[in-house]
């Protein structure tokens, strides 16, 4: 049987949540006896289809060069080339079912194309991406999270706040129809899928109340990779406070709440910021100057030495400005038994028990945030309580096996 996942970007060019979770799912089941591969975009070189190995799975590469985020919202309605690159794809590799993990900078064509040759797909809701263009529900104009469209119109707003320009709000009647003719598609092949995963029940309610029917959402978690036992063995408990930050440098994950929550906590504590540097140089420079001498920036570690500092630490904040579907940060710290301070949004309720394995606080509230690490660090005692619950998690293997199952599902359903 033959699996073709469909992802938007992949390592080692880009390696975020969805890029890293697509490769180690496609790695997964190949191990499993099913012929793998995957199709994207690269941002690289000229424009070409390159047809690659790795692990046993087949990689191909479509090479279309670097595009603005205009022509990445364009994109949804043609790219040629990319389209030529997939149709190739697919007579070459002949999938029995697609798994679309991310549909974003392509275009709809690709879907509409499957349902003519009659194979099956699915989606995994990775974010809010098929039904906000931003993908995160957050408003460019405000910076604050909204629900959704409202008649298109504040997502216009947020098209005309992007482009940084007064000017454009001639354009927005034309904007407005272009969203609204955007999601008409989206949900037209949302609804066409086999089945629509989501990480996480608030992402299932979210969609279920946006439109998209109850009886296609499945929620399936995402398991948890498991770490070596060596790495879990925390150092000597130190006389300072060790907070971490693991995560993107970008404006929606708050690190500058937690920031300047923390410059005006008082006694012993230290902050490591661990992230890539170079993703958002602004706002990283931004951080650089809010920061005080005891916060450190540790770049970009090792999946090793992740387990390590996680281990090592008294906390892990999860600052977020946006409804996390999942955040396999905050369930990783957990995993290993660190307590997690997180935003009381999204999914991380979920998670997260409220004084019983962390702390969920009123996202973006510098004050709250303030006031409850000078708590934690007047009595440190509270977090060693955390500690010792215990929590149960699914393994990746464990999430695999369900993901089969439903490929399975799909297979014995076909027409």
């Amino acid at each position: 049987m033959k699996v073709l996942h469909l992802v938007h970007q992949y390592p080692p060019e880009f390696v975020g949540g969805v890029e890293l979770y697509t490769q180690a799912l496609a790695q997964a089941i190949s191990r499993r006896g099913w012929q793998s591969a995957v199709f994207h975009r690269s941002y690289s070189g000229k424009e070409a289809l390159r047809i690659e190995q790795q692990d046993a799975v087949t990689l191909f590469r479509a090479s279309a060069g670097a595009f603005s985020p205009s022509l990445r919202f364009l994109s949804t309605w043609r790219q040629p080339d990319i389209f030529n690159f997939w149709k190739t794809a697919v007579k070459q590799f002949r999938p029995d079912v697609v798994h679309v993990q991310h549909l974003m900078g392509l275009p709809v064509a690709l879907l509409e194309h499957l349902n003519r040759v009659g194979i099956p797909y699915l989606v995994t809701l990775h974010d809010y991406w098929w039904i906000c263009a931003n993908a995160n529900l957050l408003t460019n104009y405000s910076h604050v999270s909204c629900d959704g469209p409202r008649g298109h119109f504040n997502c216009t707003h947020c098209a005309v706040a992007r482009t940084g320009k007064r000017s454009a709000w001639a354009g927005a009647p034309l904007l407005w129809g272009l969203l609204v003719d955007r999601n008409r598609r989206l949900k037209k092949l949302l609804r066409q899928a086999a089945v629509l995963l989501t990480p996480s029940d608030f992402v299932r309610r979210w969609h279920s109340e946006h439109g998209i029917p109850d009886r296609q959402l499945r929620t399936v978690k995402l398991g948890i990779p498991s770490p070596d036992a060596t790495l879990l063995q925390r150092r000597p408990k130190q006389d300072e406070l060790a907070l971490l930050y693991v995560g993107g440098l970008a404006p929606n994950k708050g690190v500058h709440i937690l920031l300047e929550a923390f410059r005006n906590v008082k006694g012993n504590l230290r902050l490591s910021i661990v992230g890539d540097l170079s993703s958002h140089p602004h706002y990283t420079q931004l951080l650089r100057q809010m920061a005080d001498t005891r916060v450190t920036f540790l770049g970009r570690l090792s999946r090793q030495e992740v387990w390590r500092a996680m281990a090592d630490a008294d906390a892990v904040a999860v600052p977020s400005l946006w409804h996390e579907t999942f955040c396999l940060v905050a369930h990783e710290a957990l995993a290993v038994g660190t307590p997690v301070l997180a935003s009381a949004m999204g999914a991380l309720p979920e998670a997260i028990q409220d004084g019983v394995n962390g702390l969920l606080l009123p996202a973006g509230d510098v004050r709250a945030w303030s006031d409850a690490l000078q708590r934690l660090v007047d009595h440190p005692q509270t977090l060693e309580a955390m500690r010792s619950q215990s929590v149960d998690f699914s393994s990746f293997e464990q999430h695999v096996d369900r993901i089969e199952s439903i490929y399975r599902e799909i297979l014995e359903n076909r027409p």
